[in-house]
């Protein structure tokens, strides 16, 4: 709360008043007025009972109010003086001595006339303030006299009524300022009114319920004997005593609460956040009209700067007492802190020691906020230096995987990129020639010159000691016209290549000799999702060892020529070190989902392998191996139990769908295959039902009696059975019927063309309507746009998995995957229209 004078009405002179106080001022001056007025209208009464005559009661009635104000109390809150009066007290006694109808009139004068002269005595010059204070206390009077009016009606000074209807007067005297010092501070400090009544009616109402007991109890003097009068000296400096020891008890305690608040709140990452923190603090403890802080820096002096709640922008908020604190940590100034006090008066000693304890705390704060700082900037400079070449600034190897691996991954698998390997020729020829000065030079010139050679997208590094690497992840190598047209991005791999090898060879001059830089380029091109940037340096480098070998300046990666054509070989050896391991064998997995709801309906697993020197590789590079050796039964077994523990994940989540796992044909030639997946089953604890194995065409119509038996038997089991690429081979339909399936999977090819193709759609029509026929679940594979979604529920395909809603994901991400997709499904969901709306 800021200052409240006498009735708790802001002294608001010093920072100009704003507009909605000016209206609240005339509106309150002028109902005073008409009170005063009109009070003057009513006749006087003769001595009725009364001590005093009417017109010496008025004048009394003057002094009392005149003194009532200078006796009051005034101590600092903020930036502004509080005066809290004896006027409840004065209203009491002045309706006794004086005519009720003359008790606003001489409130107004011996009010105005205190403060006149409380103005002269404290230099407060503002005319405005003055005019609401005294106006707001005699329209106060006004009210209570009306009250107690009518309480009292024409009893005699002696009837037991009285006091009753003063202590009801006083009242409203109170309430009615109350109300308006509350209005007024809400209108000028935009501060929320319930926190300002709760303040001022703490500070008050003490003082208040003991001016209308004075009050009374001075009337029952004044009326029985006079003389009684003099013992109240005693008691009205105790009661002084009290109020003051109250009020400033009641500043204390918010001021010490506000400051535990505002120094836990100091500490920051920055210095311009403990800066913001630290004034707003100081506003909020001292109540300031403005604070400062001047931070000391190496550099030089940087400033802070805040006014007050609802004084941004106003002048004179820089007016009274300032208090100034160098801020020092360990014997080194770190600044000064600069509290402005307002129009309150000097500071006294509690403020000085408050501000001096807040700017030690503020202190240690920028201290540590510096500390910290310097920790960042030192944190990411050595990461900086880890991540580039300290010679040339480029990228250094670790840093291209870091940006390329996961640039490669966010590209279409099918994108073709490539990475050119830069070789300096003859470059130890240089450092004997020029030394390791004018080698270094040269490094930064070819460094300078193939960076600006650059194109946006492409990601330049230096990986060794002249050897430079360009990674081409874009289609900078060609347009997507081009690359309809070409099976490979290779040729134009090539002419970026010689258009680099013509560009760094132009003569530079380095160390006072003019030379041409020479390099050999090695090329390898792959698609994005085949090999990450460590492979590919791997090829790009045995091309460059090739081009040397043939004496020419550009040389491609042939992997036929590649020495780790060896890891076919080895290829089953690494698999087995994949099975001792916990992080090589992995699994993808792709929901598929309801057409029309996108509830999930069931997971495929897709096996992956993250080899710890080749990096991903996809089925097709080990699948086949592992198929024609004895490390099948094993491989089975792993992903069995991966796709059995990924689908416990998700049933304890709540997800109640199937997992998919594709089956080696091999595999169903063997008699002990339906065993080994009971055995899985067993080992997770999952019903027969929640897995689904997926064979091939092939597969399903194989003559071979042990293959019937196999899927008999696992039949028999409980687990059910899917025919994947249903439709792709002569004997869809054979499959189906002599051999009974639980699903049967669209292949993706039929997706793709459905739109465009009439005759790709009446295969997809064909083959839900035979799931109809045969009872049997209906998946489309491949779906990746929103036109493909409504043409399949045209066809009535009830389900699909595909780009469109999901990619394969790692398993640590399909339980969110999976309930997202079931929490999203609307329970109640009207068909999709071909143009995609529902």
């Amino acid at each position: 709360m800021k200052a409240v004078r006498e009735s708790w009405t802001s002294a608001t002179g010093a920072i100009g008043r704003p507009r909605p106080v000016r209206i609240l001022t005339a509106v309150v001056v002028v109902a005073a007025a008409a009170a005063v007025i009109l009070g003057a209208l009513q006749p006087v009464p003769s001595a009725d009972g009364r001590p005093l005559s009417p017109v010496t009661g008025v004048c009394v009635a003057a002094v009392l109010s005149a003194i009532a104000q200078l006796a009051g109390l005034r101590f600092r809150l903020g930036p502004d003086a509080v005066s809290v009066s004896w006027a409840e007290a004065a209203v009491v006694v002045g309706f006794v001595v004086a005519p009720a109808g003359w008790l606003p009139a001489a409130t107004l004068a011996g009010a105005g006339a205190a403060w006149l002269l409380l103005a002269w005595l404290t230099g407060l010059r503002n005319v405005a303030e003055i005019v609401h204070l005294v106006a707001s206390m005699t329209l106060g009077v006004a009210g209570a006299v009306l009250v107690t009016a009518l309480l009292a009606g024409d009893v005699p000074v002696h009837s037991a009524r009285l006091p009753l209807a003063l202590a009801a007067g006083a009242g409203t005297y109170l309430l009615i300022t109350f109300g308006l010092v509350v209005l007024t501070l809400m209108l000028h400090r935009d501060a929320h009114p319930g926190q300002i009544a709760a303040r001022v009616l703490y500070a008050k109402l003490p003082m208040s319920v003991g001016n209308v007991i004075v009050g009374v109890l001075a009337v029952y003097a004044l009326i029985r004997e006079p003389l009684w009068l003099l013992a109240f000296g005693p008691v009205l400096w105790l009661l002084h005593r009290t109020y003051r020891f109250h009020l400033r008890a009641a500043e204390e305690r918010r001021m010490w609460e506000a400051f535990a608040t505002a120094t836990a709140r100091l500490p920051g990452a920055s210095e311009a956040e403990v800066a913001r923190a630290a004034l707003r603090g100081a506003l909020d403890v001292f109540g300031a009209s403005r604070a400062e802080l001047e931070v000391h820096t190496g550099q030089g002096r940087r400033r802070y700067a805040q006014d007050g709640p609802g004084l941004e922008g106003v002048a004179g908020t820089r007016s009274g007492a300032a208090v100034t604190r160098t801020m020092v940590v360990a014997g080194r100034p770190l600044g000064e802190l600069t509290v402005w006090l307002g129009d309150a008066g000097l500071p006294g000693p509690r403020d000085e020691a408050a501000i001096a304890a807040f700017g030690e705390a503020l202190a240690g704060a920028l201290h540590d906020a510096a500390a910290h700082q310097r920790i960042t900037e030192l944190d990411a400079r050595a990461t900086h230096e880890r991540l580039h070449d300290p010679l040339t600034g480029l990228s250094n190897r670790i840093a291209l995987a870091g940006e390329g691996d996961p640039l490669l991954r966010s590209l279409d698998r099918d994108r073709q990129v490539a990475l050119l390997l830069l070789d300096i020729v003859g470059f130890r020829q240089v450092n004997s020639t020029l030394g390791h000065g004018g080698g270094d030079e040269v490094l930064r010139l070819a460094a300078g010159r193939l960076t600006a050679l650059a194109r946006p997208g492409e990601l330049v590094a230096r990986i060794g000691d002249d050897e430079f690497a360009l990674l081409l992840p874009v289609t900078a190598l060609a347009d997507s016209a081009w690359q309809q047209t070409r099976p490979s991005p290779l040729p134009d791999a090539l002419r970026r290549a010689r258009e680099l090898v013509e560009q760094l060879r132009l003569p530079v001059q380095a160390a006072g000799v003019r030379l041409s830089v020479e390099v050999t380029v090695g090329v390898a091109v792959a698609a994005a999702g085949e090999a990450e940037v460590a492979e590919l340096l791997r090829r790009a480098s045995i091309a460059v060892d090739r081009a040397k070998e043939l004496g020419v300046t550009v040389g491609t990666y042939d992997s036929g020529q590649d020495a780790s054509s060896t890891d076919q070989l080895a290829l089953l050896a690494d698999l087995q070190d994949a099975f001792a391991a916990d992080d090589q064998i992995l699994l993808h997995l792709q929901p598929a989902v309801d057409l029309v709801t996108a509830a999930p309906t069931g997971v495929e697993a897709l096996v992956r392998w993250r080899h710890p020197r080749r990096g991903h590789l996809s089925p097709a590079e080990f699948l086949p191996a592992v198929e024609r050796s004895e490390l099948l039964i094993p491989f089975t077994r792993r992903v069995l139990d991966l796709a059995l523990a990924s689908a416990a994940d998700w049933t304890a989540a709540g997800v109640d769908v199937p997992v998919s796992v594709n089956v080696s044909a091999r595999s169903l030639t063997d008699p002990t295959f339906p065993a080994q997946v009971t055995e899985a089953l067993r080992r997770h604890r999952t019903p027969a039902s929640r897995l689904v194995l997926e064979i091939t065409e092939s597969v399903a119509v194989s003559e071979q009696e042990i293959v019937d038996e196999v899927l008999a038997r696992l039949r028999a089991s409980g687990v059910q059975v899917s025919l994947d690429d249903f439709g792709t081979g002569f004997s869809s339909l054979a499959s189906v019927t002599r051999m009974p399936v639980d699903e049967i999977k669209i292949d993706r090819s039929f997706v793709d063309e459905m739109i465009d193709s009439a005759a790709a759609g009446a295969v997809v029509r064909a083959a839900v309507e035979l799931g109809v026929r045969l009872g049997v679940r209906v998946v489309a594979e491949g779906i990746e746009t929103i036109e493909q979604r409504a043409a399949l529920i045209a066809l009535g395909c009830p389900s699909a998995q595909g780009y469109h809603f999901c990619k394969p994901m790692p398993a640590d991400k399909i339980v969110q995957a999976l309930t997202q997709l079931a929490r999203s499904a609307p329970p109640n969901v009207t068909q999709l229209r071909a143009d995609g709306t529902a």
